[in-house]
């Protein structure tokens, strides 16, 4: 019997895949636990378009970030932070990726996760640093930040 699996389930199948089980697999366990449903002509064709739609769905997600990554890499968008420093121009305290994050919203209105900002540690000296940002699971940005003296 052919069914359309609606969860994954180990050893046979992943969600949105058309399978042959046993009758009695499928009747007994699948169906009846809301794990898969009978593929029929109708639910295949529903289950094409829903991948049709998820795949639009995607490369608009893709091409957004690749314009996102376009201005954050201008050389004139650098996020501008202050924080007091001592005379060696070492940082009492640090930049986090969150305050990096909050200023991105406030300084160009683009929000973005601080989870998605690379910063390898924190942010402890003055200057110029640059800094991974993953947009998408394709598009990797470099982000510069500039840390003054309060």
């Amino acid at each position: 019997m052919k069914v359309i699996f609606l969860q994954d389930v180990k050893g046979k199948g992943k969600k949105g895949e058309v399978k042959d089980v046993a009758v009695g697999y499928a009747q007994n366990y699948l169906i009846k636990n809301g794990l898969a449903k009978e593929a029929t002509k109708s639910s295949i064709s529903a289950l094409d378009a829903q991948k049709k739609a998820q795949d639009k769905k995607e490369q608009e997600a893709l091409e957004e970030a690749k314009e996102l990554k376009g201005f954050l890499e201008k050389e004139e968008t650098v996020i501008e932070l202050t924080a007091k420093s001592g005379e060696d121009g070492r940082l009492f305290g640090s930049i986090t990726s969150k305050q990096i994050a909050e200023q991105l919203k406030k300084q160009y209105n683009v929000k973005i996760d601080r989870r998605k900002i690379d910063l390898k540690e924190p942010i402890r000296s003055l200057g110029f640093t640059k800094m991974d940002v993953r947009l998408h699971t394709d598009v990797t940005a470099t982000l510069t930040v500039h840390v003054v003296e309060e």
